[in-house]
């Protein structure tokens, strides 16, 4: 048996957990999910990126404990969504499709931004917001231009093309809220910003853009910018741009090989600062919400940070209940775009039937409240076909009830956004 140590954990967490506000009574119940009859103004879309069922169960057993329940999984209603893209090459989706898939209602090939089969750019659902005169804005720990953001609100053939998918961020799109990392594709090569190229514990993080500084051009665009927590408190009102690392908010590797989560703004933080912002708006927003920490270190079969990450996502799906519960207006959604790891949650009395390696068990990790613990067995460090849990509270809400394509997501958020 490879049985990994989760040495790491308890003192990591301890703090997250409580924090998370787990032990908070729950606004949100099907006895209060009348909401969903009131007039639908905003949308607040989750993304637990890589975050499937066996994620969601991990993550309720070690911060809820048995008998406990997340915040995402207290929202009333629930459902399933399919995840395959239309790929000639592969069935199993990336984060590219599936995101375009809930931005434009259209399946595409894996690495798409917003461009159909051929392609061809498709309408997105933030510039379709936009449009109809709401905020829009979006929030990650991962890069603003990375894959999942990127398709709401760009359109290019290629996911990696990150400097140009900032550029239409400012020349076309324009969301009011831009929070999260990858500062290095806003500026030019050679042109550190106010994170320093070649940090030590990432020498391959450099900025590399190629379409002139764009922070430059935010700024006379009327953007404020800030690259750090205590200018993000003090930011004031009107379009905002913050950057808070090189790269991801993260260092995303095996456990005890460099593996860090300690965001300079945490996910919690930069959701309500961005709800503060865009609320403003008299016709709604629409704001879109991302942890890539589940996904990247599932990515590494680190259940250690998985589990860290999974508990930022759940203050931060907090902050949007809350606000939901206080603006019944407004449409919450919890989901992922596809499962990572091909994780499964195992009895620490279960043999390692699978071997070592990716495939070895990790952990134990203890389930809050009670003597026992869980293993968390890993099958791949790419991604699997599984159906992804979707829970939600508010206005059409209950159109997600059973089972999806994940494009019917752009049908229920189209309603509200689109009008």
């Amino acid at each position: 048996m490879n049985l990994r140590s989760s040495r790491l954990l308890a003192p990591v967490i301890a703090g997250a957990v409580a924090a998370a506000g787990l032990s908070l009574v729950n606004p949100v119940t099907q006895a209060t999910a009348g909401s969903g009859k009131a007039r639908a103004r905003n949308v607040i879309f989750i993304n637990g990126d890589g975050m499937a069922a066996a994620q969601r169960e991990a993550a309720r057993l070690y911060l809820a404990g048995l008998d406990g329940q997340l915040t995402m999984d207290k929202l009333p209603i629930s459902g399933q969504l399919t995840t395959s893209p239309h790929d000639p090459k592969a069935p199993v989706t990336d984060s590219a499709a599936a995101a375009t898939a809930w931005a434009t209602g259209e399946k595409t090939y894996n690495g798409a931004i917003s461009v159909d089969t051929d392609g061809n750019p498709l309408p997105t659902l933030g510039a379709q917001a936009k449009a109809a005169g709401k905020a829009t804005g979006l929030v990650t720990t991962a890069q603003v231009t990375d894959a999942s953001p990127a398709a709401f609100f760009a359109n290019t053939a290629n996911r990696s093309a990150q400097d140009e998918i900032a550029r239409q961020y400012l020349e076309v799109t324009r969301p009011d809220v831009i929070l999260g990392g990858g500062e290095d594709w806003w500026l030019p090569a050679g042109t550190a910003g106010a994170y320093p190229d070649k940090p030590a514990e990432d020498p391959s993080e450099a900025s590399k853009g190629t379409k002139g500084d764009l922070i430059t051009e935010a700024k006379a665009k009327g953007y404020q910018y800030v690259s750090t927590a205590e200018q993000l408190d003090a930011a004031k009102g009107g379009k905002l741009l913050g950057l808070f690392a090189n790269e991801e908010l993260f260092q995303q590797r095996r456990e005890g090989e460099g593996d860090r989560y300690d965001p300079p703004a945490s996910l919690a933080t930069m959701t309500a600062k961005a709800l503060s912002t865009l609320s403003k708006n008299k016709k709604g927003f629409f704001l879109f919400v991302e942890e890539e920490g589940v996904d990247e270190f599932a990515h590494e079969n680190n259940g250690t940070r998985m589990l860290q990450a999974l508990a930022e996502l759940e203050k931060a799906v907090a902050v949007a209940r809350n606000y939901a519960a206080t603006h019944p207006d407004t449409l919450v959604v919890v989901t992922g775009d596809h499962e990572c790891g091909g994780l499964t949650v195992e009895d620490t009395g279960t043999a390692d039937e699978s071997g070592d390696g990716i495939s070895a068990e990790d952990g134990p990790f203890p389930i809050k409240g009670s003597n026992l613990s869980f293993n968390l067995d890993w099958t791949t460090s790419g991604h699997t076909g599984v159906d992804v849990p979707v829970t939600a509270y508010g206005p059409l809400a209950e159109q997600f009830t059973g089972k999806h394509p994940n494009t019917h997501v752009h049908e229920v958020l189209a309603r509200i956004l689109t009008r």
